[in-house]
């Protein structure tokens, strides 16, 4: 049975908060740890991205990302839009931490797109960082925030398939695999010679 996504604003919140939890089970994501958001409100509204941001829609999706991140203690980092060049909301403290690049822009539903402007305003500190890595990401709209994720990106396929009427994808990162049972360390023998070790 195929479950048609549907956009209700007041059921954004616990949406936003169920992809959240599922991806930082997933993932375990604590403190230290962040995780990239990249957002379209004209998606999640049924829209196509760019057309019709809504600070309504992200001021919900905001309540439920920030219950879970209070109880995990891991930290946010929203990607911007094109027009800003898709750097990311932080908090100073995550920037300064991190080493981060800061550059220097308010971003608005028109330029920055509204889930950024929303975590901007809700931030204690906030400022834009040009570019990071990230632990995880979680992308509702297909807004592609691969850029922002450290290698290697391993995606994964929440239970949740859409929030509103957005699709969603997530990923997590782990280190790079060096070795392991399908390493190689020599190349096979030909004609009984001895290779190059």
């Amino acid at each position: 049975m195929i479950v048609e996504p549907t956009f209700q604003l007041d059921q954004l919140a616990d949406q936003a908060a169920e992809v959240l939890k599922e991806l930082a089970e997933t993932a375990n994501l604590g403190p230290g740890k962040v995780v990239v958001i990249g957002t379209s409100t004209s998606e999640i509204a049924g829209q196509r991205i760019g057309t019709a941001g809504a600070q309504q829609i992200a001021a919900e999706l905001y309540k439920g990302f920030e219950q879970i991140r209070s109880q995990y203690g891991f930290e946010l980092a929203f990607q911007c839009c094109e027009h800003l060049n898709r750097a990311l909301v932080v908090e100073r403290a995550v920037l300064e931490r991190l080493n981060l690049t800061e550059v220097s822009a308010v971003p608005v539903r028109t330029a920055g797109g509204s889930m950024a402007a929303e975590a901007y305003l809700q931030f204690a500190e906030p400022c834009l960082a040009e570019s990071m890595e990230a632990h995880a990401g979680l992308d509702i709209g297909e807004t592609l925030i691969g850029m922002h994720l450290r290698r290697v990106a391993v995606p994964l396929r929440l239970s949740r398939r859409y929030v509103g009427q957005a699709r969603v994808n997530a990923a997590m990162t782990r280190p790079k695999l060096i070795g392991g049972e399908r390493a190689v360390y020599r190349l096979p023998q030909t004609d009984g010679e001895q290779l190059c070790d």
